[in-house]
């Protein structure tokens, strides 16, 4: 009692001091606070008061330019102020600032399409009034607290107008560092919520988020347009233990120790004395459980006791081990003899050894042998014990005996078991090993596969380093596996694989890796000249008739070679895309022959790559644009259309045609893309000539083959605004004149109905016939430049010209002159009787801007 006394004062004692050093802590944080939020308030007051004055003038004088708003804001951004820059946005755009330099990106800003600071910017125009924004991700990099503030302007009559917003980006550094929240000496921890001015509820934007949950002493920054809260907490966070904490547990435990020490002595001798009586009671009782738990343990456990004199072999076995030896308990007195003649005949001479060595060592007994029974029965017994003298000196062997015939019947089995498993085993390693061989060989040629090359190729998995790799292709071999079935494919690949590993090194590895696709692996140096060697002994060979049933089958090989880097140890998976791209090319070239991956077709990989990527993010820029090259009426040379032609403002090499990138685009897929790009641009261009009292009356765009046999074409073209009769679509000859394609026929027809007109471009170059004419019915058929260009040398071709233009007159087509280069070409043109007329000789392709330019200024006629 005297102790919980003395502990409960000492308890309260120190709850009493800790809550005055708390409190005097949280006073002296406040204060400190106080001259933080203090400065931090003023700061920001002062610096949108600047730019309130600045925000007066603008509504006094709107059409304010960039000097005179350069020399207002130039005496507001400064040393004097936080202000970062002053943005002028009339009409929501940003088109006036200070300072410029560093700020350009944010030029040309509209706070009508910015995502993240649109919802800001409408809020101050709704409210009226002043918002202030931040801390925000800066365009022109870096971050600061926005103040938007809207101007309003009067009219004439009194009525006040949105003008736009001023802007003014405060440095989030400069603030925080002239308000103190930077000083490295500051003895705070501060954190301040209330992003976009959103007091308490808001996110936090400065310090730690999670000293507002560490009991932080609180304030509210007042702003113009809301507030912050502003938190602060001790730099080593709030001190628990008191200055004077220890004198306060010194008094108090000396005082405790004069009164609890004569008690705990007086105590003390006491709890000796029971401690000595509970002792003696527990170990009576722990020896009472432990008897009791020998016992019951060898009555369950069937193990029996026995003890022998070694000085007068007397031997002493409880009722346990005569159960086990099949003794009656009219046998008193056991003896050696009794013991002998219960073991087994078998184990006698062993059991007897273990028992005399035990005795006469004086070590551990440890003995395993079997004894018959009275009534026959064979069992097998385990006897342990150990040899001690006790005080008198008289020597005893005490042990223990128990059936453990199931122990070894169990033994057996499981060694019967083990021997099975371990065959079994072996009969599955031995399957293994076989599956493993399969999953890296091919079945047919009893060549390794695409797996085996795999792991040969990999890092250190082959013993020694790939030097040149031969990727082999089989030519013809899909029209020997389709005439003669895939018997005699099988078997040209079988003849394939013995000609290859019949011409290889001893070193070199030959595989096959796909239907009939190999590979020879050269791990031994060779020249080019070498591999071109071997490489040509393979094709010489493949060259050969084949006889199978009766039939001579002849195919051959083309042959990608890609050589290694000296010194280069990790180029094997390198190697396999170099072989392949070298049996492309020569694929390419014609078949049946050998090409070598070499520096000029790792550039070209690299500058189509490099075209490819640019291609797709020319798509994404909006880089590909139509020029347009006017067409005019052959006789009155009035222009009557323009042709769009797709042309891309490369951001690097400037305007390029479609040879440059017409080929690449139709590998990626994206020709279609290409050509819905220049025909919204096209019909969007077509409303400025409206505008500007430009007449063009008919505009042509060029039109893909894939577009033409894609299904989804008429719903693509859904949305688009045009005047029928106005849009033509222009198609190669060669694309679908005819073809009986369902999908081309359908979609022609859906574009007539559309409005739509047909145009047959580079007509003369494909295989078109009058029956195909008559079934398109196009509205215009446009002659190839090629059969244009000899007209003035050349009376026959200018024949041949005429009869185009007969024919298609005759069948109500107008005729278009492409490649007109000369005015002699276009005099020749209209007396034979062609409609239309594009060419050099009258105009180039052009931009909208100088199309627009060109039609006012009528040029051509001066050259007419």
């Amino acid at each position: 009692m005297a102790l919980a006394v003395t502990v409960a004062t000492g308890v309260f004692a120190e709850y009493q001091n800790r809550i005055v050093h708390h409190q005097g802590a949280r006073v002296k944080v406040s204060e400190q606070l106080g001259l933080v939020r203090a400065k931090l308030e003023g700061n920001i007051t002062s610096n949108i008061q600047l730019v309130r004055g600045l925000v007066s003038v603008i509504a006094t004088q709107p059409a304010m330019d960039q000097v005179q708003f350069s020399k207002i804001a130039a005496g507001l951004v400064g040393e004097h102020s936080q202000l970062r820059n002053i943005a002028g946005a009339p009409g929501m755009v940003i088109s006036l600032m200070y300072p410029v330099e560093g700020n350009e990106k944010a030029i040309g800003l509209d706070y009508r399409r910015n995502e993240m600071q649109r919802e800001a910017a409408l809020r101050a125009v709704a409210s009226k009034q002043m918002v202030l924004a931040g801390p925000v991700n800066l365009l022109q990099g870096g971050q600061g607290f926005v103040g938007r503030f809207p101007v309003f302007v009067e009219n004439q009559s009194g009525d006040r107008h949105l003008w736009g917003l001023v802007a003014a980006v405060v440095d989030t550094e400069r603030l925080y560092a002239a308000s103190g929240l930077s000083d490295l000496n500051l003895p705070l921890k501060i954190a301040i919520r209330g992003q976009d001015a959103t007091g308490e509820t808001g996110a936090v934007f400065f310090g730690d988020p999670g000293i507002f949950g560490d009991e932080p002493v609180t304030s509210q920054v007042s702003l113009p347009s809301g507030s912050w809260q502003i938190a602060a907490v001790p730099a080593g966070g709030w001190s628990t233990t008191p200055d004077n904490a220890w004198q306060i547990r010194s008094v108090i435990l000396l005082a405790g120790l004069l009164v609890i020490l004569p008690i705990l002595i007086a105590g003390y001798l006491n709890d000796i004395r029971q401690t000595h009586i509970q002792e003696i009671n527990r170990r009576q009782g722990q020896l009472q459980r432990l008897s009791q738990r020998h016992k019951l343990a060898l009555e369950t456990s069937k193990i029996g006791v026995l003890e022998v004199n070694l000085d007068t072999w007397e031997i002493n076995w409880d009722t346990r081990i005569r159960e086990l030896f099949g003794l009656t308990d009219d046998i008193k007195r056991i003896t050696k003899e009794t013991w002998a003649n219960a073991v087994h005949p078998d184990d006698l001479a062993k059991a007897t050894e273990e028992f005399e060595d035990a005795v006469s060592t004086g070590g551990d007994y440890n003995s395993n042998f079997r004894i018959r029974s009275l009534d026959g029965t064979t069992r097998w017994v385990r006897s342990i014990g150990a040899v001690h003298a006790d005080g008198n000196g008289s020597r005893f062997l005490i042990g223990v005996v128990w059936d453990v015939s199931a122990d070894v019947e169990l033994n057996a089995s499981l060694l019967a078991a083990k021997q099975s498993a371990e065959a079994r085993n072996q009969e599955l390693e031995e399957a293994r090993a076989q599956m493993e061989r399969n999953s890296l060989h091919d079945s047919l040629t009893g060549l390794p596969n695409r797996r085996f090359l795999d792991e040969m190729l990999n890092d250190g998995a082959a013993g020694n380093r790939v030097t040149a790799l031969l990727h082999i292709d089989l030519d013809r071999f899909k029209q020997i596996n389709d005439t003669l079935g895939h018997a005699a494919g099988d078997a040209m690949l079988v003849h394939a694989a013995s000609v290859l590993s019949a011409s290889t090194r001893a070193n070199d590895f030959v595989a096959r890796i796909g239907g009939d696709e190999f590979i020879i692996a050269t791990t031994s140096e060779a020249g080019e000249a070498e591999l071109e060697s071997l490489a040509n002994r393979i094709i010489t060979k493949m060259r050969e008739p084949v006889p199978y049933e009766g039939h001579e089958c002849r195919f051959g090989v083309s042959i990608g070679v890609a050589m290694a880097e000296p010194g280069n140890k990790h180029c094997g998976k390198r190697l396999l895309i170099d072989a392949d791209i070298a049996l492309y090319r020569a694929k390419s070239n014609g078949r049946n022959r050998c090409e070598f991956f070499n520096s000029s077709l790792k550039a070209e990989i690299i500058r189509n790559k490099r075209v490819a990527d640019d291609i797709l993010n020319g798509l994404d820029r909006s880089e590909f644009v139509p020029f347009f090259q006017p067409q005019f009426d052959a006789r009155t040379l009035d222009i009557i259309g323009v042709e769009a032609l797709a042309r891309w403002i490369h951001p690097s090499e400037g305007v390029l045609s479609p040879d440059a990138f017409l080929k690449t685009a139709g590998e990626l897929n994206v020709v279609p893309l290409i050509d819905r790009a220049i025909l919204e641009q096209t019909l969007w261009q077509s409303t400025r000539w409206k505008a500007a009292g430009i007449s063009i009356p008919k505009m042509s765009v060029n039109v893909s083959a894939g577009r033409l046999y894609d299904d989804d074409l008429i719903e693509s073209l859904n949305g688009l605004s045009f005047e029928r009769g106005t849009l033509s679509f222009e198609l190669l000859e060669s694309i679908f004149l005819d073809d009986k394609n369902e999908t081309i026929v359908a979609n022609i027809a859906h574009l007539k109905s559309l409005g739509i007109d047909i145009e047959i471009d580079d007509f003369g170059t494909g295989f078109a016939s009058i029956v195909s004419l008559v079934q398109v019915k196009p509205t215009r058929l446009k002659i190839d430049r090629q059969l244009i260009s000899p007209l003035v040398s050349s009376p026959s071709q200018r024949n041949l010209v005429a009869s185009i233009i007969d024919i298609g007159q005759s069948l109500g087509i107008k005729v278009v002159a492409e490649g007109v280069e000369t005015m002699e070409h276009a005099g020749i043109l209209r007396d034979i009787g062609c409609d239309t007329l594009q060419g050099y000789a009258l105009a180039r392709p052009m931009t909208s801007e100088q199309l627009m330019a060109f039609v006012r200024e009528e040029p051509w006629r001066k050259v007419a």
